[in-house]
């Protein structure tokens, strides 16, 4: 199973930008949506890479849902 991770990066004007690594289709999004949420964040702009347009599995589903559930 491929190692999924968030990276966040703090700029000095104090915006963020966050890229998800290791989730694949739309599921990055509920990631990103959980965190603006937990960060009280407002999601200004946002890029897909190459993982965005790969098949996710019905093993990233359950886990972002289950975060989800906890949050």
């Amino acid at each position: 199973m491929e190692k999924k991770c968030i990276q966040i990066k703090l700029k000095p004007d104090g915006s963020m930008e966050l890229e998800t690594h290791g989730v694949k289709g739309k599921q990055c999004l509920k990631y990103m949506d959980i965190f603006a949420e937990m960060l009280r964040a407002q999601i200004t702009d946002s890029a897909f890479t190459e993982e965005y347009y790969e098949t996710e599995t019905a093993a990233e589903t359950q886990v972002v849902e289950e975060v989800e559930a906890k949050a």
